[in-house]
């Protein structure tokens, strides 16, 4: 499955709280998230209205490995 292009952070946040992710602070654009599954875990998201490819697939790279699934896995929990 192919990543996204014109993903929002905003609706990227909505689709990571499947995975218990919630926002802890926002700093200017960049917004926080944390989880507490499967271990503690932050990733900081931009709030922008389209992020660029490579900052989406480092954060779903991010997000895959505290997970424990590939890439692909986690694109088509979160897009399908």
């Amino acid at each position: 499955m192919r990543i996204p292009r014109d993903l929002s952070g905003t609706k990227l946040i909505r689709r990571l709280r499947r995975f218990g992710y919630e926002v802890t602070r926002q700093t200017g654009s960049h917004i926080r998230l944390t989880t507490h599954e499967k271990g503690e875990h932050h990733v900081t998201v931009p709030n922008h209205d389209s992020l660029r490819v490579g900052t989406l697939a480092a954060i779903l790279e991010k997000v895959a490995e505290h997970q424990g699934v590939d890439r692909e896995k986690l694109l088509e929990q979160l897009f399908s």
